[in-house]
């Protein structure tokens, strides 16, 4: 566990340094209208964990197509929103996402934040929810499936950041190289890759993932069936 902690804390430094146009990066970037004191701490500190438990136990690696607002930009953990975190979700708590409590680092008390609800309790999202509940409910223990996006960082629309935007080609091309750094560090693991711009960029780089459909836009049955039958075919679930 020693190696993987020092394995994710380099890991996470490393994903410091890339900073780009209208892209917030949750573990360099700070926006005092949203972000609490020692944000950027606190999702560092959040992936760090996440990772440390995840290295030498994953069984697969998911890979969606960037960090969204609802979710990792707050978090800093891929597909894993605030409410989660908290263990104000129905369905996963913090020990399941990093074994500690987690904390939250929107500002409570934002005037930016649209819906009273996400004051009260933190950001959800539905995408996070579908893939976590899809995964557990395969079978799989919380640290033996790894969730990550090809594109680390959350792409946003310029002067709005509660907002996601696709990543550009450029910008996809330049986030699979964490995901390399990644299977590095765990091995070679059963790739899965949530929606086609996903797929499409593991797969010009010699890769052979599993596609997924997206779970948004009325994808989420879909995503169920295809990884649940991905997984049993494999002799992945229980």
């Amino acid at each position: 566990m020693t190696d993987a902690i020092h394995q994710a804390r380099d890991f996470v430094q490393s994903l410091l340094r890339w900073h780009g146009p209208d892209v917030f990066n949750p573990w360099a970037d700070f926006d005092p209208d949203y972000d609490v004191a020692y944000a950027r701490s606190i999702r560092k500190a959040q992936l760090e964990r996440y990772l440390a438990r995840r290295l030498p136990q994953a069984r697969i690696l998911l890979v969606a197509e960037a960090c969204g607002y609802q979710g990792g930009r707050f978090t800093g953990v891929a597909m894993t929103c605030e409410r989660m975190m908290l263990s104000l979700h129905p369905t996963v708590n913090a020990k399941m996402v990093i074994g500690a409590p987690g904390r939250r680092t929107s500002r409570a008390d934002s005037p930016f934040l649209p819906k009273d609800i996400q004051r009260r309790s933190g950001f959800n999202e539905p995408t996070d929810t579908v893939v976590w509940d899809a995964c557990l409910s395969a079978g799989l223990a919380p640290e033996e499936f790894l969730l990550w996006n090809i594109f680390p960082f959350h792409p946003h629309q310029k002067g709005r950041m509660l907002t996601n935007r696709t990543p550009t080609d450029a910008e996809l091309a330049a986030g699979l190289a964490y995901t390399e750094a990644l299977l590095a560090l765990t091995g070679p693991l059963p790739l899965f890759a949530v929606g086609k711009k996903s797929e499409a960029t593991l797969r010009a780089a010699g890769y052979r993932p599993i596609g997924l459909r997206h779970p948004a836009n009325g994808g989420a049955n879909l995503f169920r069936e295809g990884l649940a039958d991905a997984l049993k075919q494999r002799g992945l679930s229980s």
